[in-house]
């Protein structure tokens, strides 16, 4: 399903704060805050960030869509960073100032909390993090098969969503769910 424009703008958005916050911002690192911002978000709040899928890879939960428009071109997020190919790494750099107009106080505190207790990490260090035994990440690999699949090297990317109820209880995860069906419908009647 396409992003929503409040999607969009919330995800270009949370790329320029991150630019602006963590020095040499590698692609690799820049998707594992992002995807940390939706975790610490269900976490803390019972509430998703984004509301977007993250599909189980190999280098740990990845959004796809976001995935090729950093490895491909800058369609979705031309307007917020902008890129530099290195010959080891990508790296982001912000291209616009942040506006918070879809972020609540909330919002704000969970990316203030995981830049502070990650950013400061290398995409290696953050990879290993989300791979750890008791993750969502580690509890998706290991029940689907793909934990052998990837340390075989049969393939580095699958379809398998990460599944945030994980880290809910019975009537925070109906919640969470409701948030999530409501994204999807807002994303299909305003993309």
């Amino acid at each position: 399903m396409p992003y929503s424009k409040e999607i969009i703008d919330k995800l270009g958005n949370s790329m320029v704060y991150i630019a602006q916050k963590v020095p040499d911002l590698s692609k690799i690192k820049l998707l594992k805050l992002i995807y940390l911002f939706e975790e610490f978000s269900v976490k803390r709040n019972k509430l998703p960030f984004f509301g977007i899928p993250f599909e189980v890879w190999q280098v740990g939960p990845v959004a796809k869509d976001v995935f090729v428009d950093l490895d491909i071109e800058l369609v979705l997020f031309g307007k917020y960073i902008s890129i530099k190919r290195g010959d080891k790494a990508t790296y982001i750099f912000a291209k616009s100032s942040f506006n918070n107009d879809e972020f609540s106080d909330n919002d704000i505190k969970v990316m203030d909390y995981v830049i502070e207790k990650y950013g400061n990490r290398t995409a290696t260090q953050l990879v290993k993090l989300l791979h750890k035994k008791g993750s969502a990440w580690h509890k998706e690999t290991e029940e689907s098969g793909l934990m052998e699949v990837f340390n075989k090297g049969i393939t580095n990317s699958s379809n398998r969503e990460i599944d945030f109820t994980y880290y809910l209880s019975g009537c925070e995860a109906e919640k969470y769910r409701d948030c999530i069906a409501f994204h999807e419908s807002v994303s299909y009647l305003n993309p």
